[in-house]
C-alpha cells in the first residue's frame, strides 16, 4: 500500500469564507496549506501567525498568483474572493491542473458557470460548488429520512433564513445581492430534498435598512415555489435578525412533518421566576454551521482521493440555483409569478 501524502493548498482571499476554510484547512492532518493569496497583506501574516504557521506558507497578491498556480506541489485551489473574481481563478487553477473547491456561487452569470464546468471536464480536475448546509447533519438527516418515506408525500416546505449581524456595507457592495448570495441556500436545500426544480416561483420583497435600499437590495424577501409534484415551498429570508442567526427547516409530508429548530452554543438553561430560558440563538453563520464546513470539504477530498465516487453538488445543481436567483429577480421586478423550466 502505498504512503498516503499530505495534499498541497492555495487559498485565494480571507474573507468572511476564507477564513472559515484556511481554519479548517490548518486543522486537517490530510491537508498542507501552501499559498495564501490575499490583496491585505498584513491581515494574511497576522492570520499565518495565528495559525502558528511557519513563513514556508507563501503569501502573495493577486498580481503575484501565477506562482501558486505554478507550484506544482499545490493540488487543489481553494476560491473564497468575492463573486466576480471566482471564474479567473478558476480556469487559471484548472488549466494548471488543480482541483477546485470555490465558495459558491461559482458566477452570476450562468454561461460562465458553464464555461467553468467545461474546463473542468476538459482537463478531468473536480470543481465542487460549495453549497455547504446539505451537510450540516440536522439537514441532512431530514434529507435522508425524507428520501426512505418517512413522512410520505411530502406537500410542503418552509425555511427560515435570517442573518445575524447585519453583514457589513462593504460585503454587502460585492455580495452579489440577497438573492445570490442568501436565497441560493434555501432554494437548493429546497430542490435537493424535493428531487425536482420548481414549475413556478414568485417573489416578494423590501428594504428596510436604508444602507441597503441605497444598493438597489431588499433585506426582507419572501419566495414562494410550486413544484411539478404539487408541493408547495416558502422561504423567508431576512438580512438582520436582532435576537441572532435565525436557521429553521420543516418538511411537512402526508404522514408527519420533520423540522430543525435554531441551535445554541451549550444547552444550559435556567428555570427561575420568568420561566424556563434556554439562552440566546447561535449568533452567525461560521458557528451555526461550523460542523457543515467541515464535512463538504472532508467530501471534497474524499472524492479527490478516490475515497467516495463522486461530488454531492453537480454542474446542473449550481446551474439551478443560479437560474433561480434570476428568477427571483424578475419576479421582484415584474411583480408577477415566474413560469420556471431548466432547458
Amino acid at each position: 500500500m502505498s504512503k498516503p501524502h499530505k495534499i498541497g493548498l492555495a487559498i485565494f482571499g480571507l474573507g468572511r469564507a476564507g477564513m472559515i476554510h484556511i481554519q479548517n484547512a490548518v486543522r486537517n492532518p490530510r491537508v498542507c496549506l501552501k499559498w495564501i493569496v490575499e490583496e491585505d497583506l498584513e491581515k494574511a501574516i497576522k492570520i499565518r501567525n495565528d495559525c502558528f504557521l511557519t513563513d514556508s506558507v507563501q503569501i502573495v497578491k493577486a498580481d503575484d498568483s501565477m506562482k501558486a498556480f505554478q507550484d506544482k506541489s499545490v493540488e487543489v485551489v481553494i476560491v473564497c474572493t468575492p463573486t466576480a473574481y471566482h471564474s479567473d481563478i478558476i480556469l487559471a487553477a484548472l488549466k494548471e491542473g488543480k482541483a477546485v473547491f470555490c465558495e459558491k456561487p461559482i458566477a452570476i452569470e450562468e454561461e460562465v458557470v458553464r464555461t467553468c464546468y467545461a474546463a473542468a471536464r476538459e482537463c478531468g480536475k473536480l470543481l465542487y460548488c460549495a453549497l455547504n448546509r446539505r451537510y450540516d447533519p440536522s439537514m441532512r438527516e431530514i434529507y435522508t429520512r425524507v428520501k426512505s418515506g418517512e413522512i410520505g408525500q411530502v406537500r410542503s416546505i418552509k425555511t427560515t433564513s435570517r442573518d445575524h449581524p447585519q453583514p457589513s456595507t462593504a460585503f454587502l457592495k460585492i455580495s452579489g445581492g440577497i438573492f445570490h448570495d442568501c436565497a441560493t441556500h434555501d432554494m437548493d436545500m429546497i430542490c435537493w430534498i424535493m428531487g425536482e426544480a420548481p414549475s413556478t416561483i414568485v417573489c416578494q420583497a423590501h428594504s428596510f435598512i436604508p444602507e441597503i435600499s441605497v444598493l438597489n437590495d431588499v433585506d426582507q424577501v419572501g419566495i414562494m415555489m410550486k413544484f411539478p409534484s404539487g408541493a408547495i415551498a416558502q422561504i423567508d429570508l431576512n438580512r438582520n435578525a436582532y435576537y441572532g442567526y435565525d436557521q429553521r427547516l420543516e418538511v411537512f409530508g402526508s404522514k408527519g412533518m420533520l423540522q430543525t429548530v435554531n441551535q445554541y452554543p451549550t444547552s444550559v438553561s435556567i428555570n427561575n421566576e420568568r420561566g424556563l430560558c434556554n439562552g440566546a440563538i447561535q449568533r452567525s453563520f461560521p458557528t451555526r454551521y461550523k460542523d457543515s464546513y467541515i464535512l463538504e470539504f472532508e467530501h471534497f477530498l474524499n472524492v479527490l482521493q478516490g475515497f467516495e465516487a463522486s461530488l454531492d453538488v453537480t454542474e446542473e445543481q449550481c446551474l439551478l440555483v443560479t437560474r433561480l436567483a434570476e428568477a427571483c429577480e424578475e419576479s421582484l421586478k415584474s411583480g408577477k409569478l415566474i413560469n420556471f423550466k431548466m432547458d
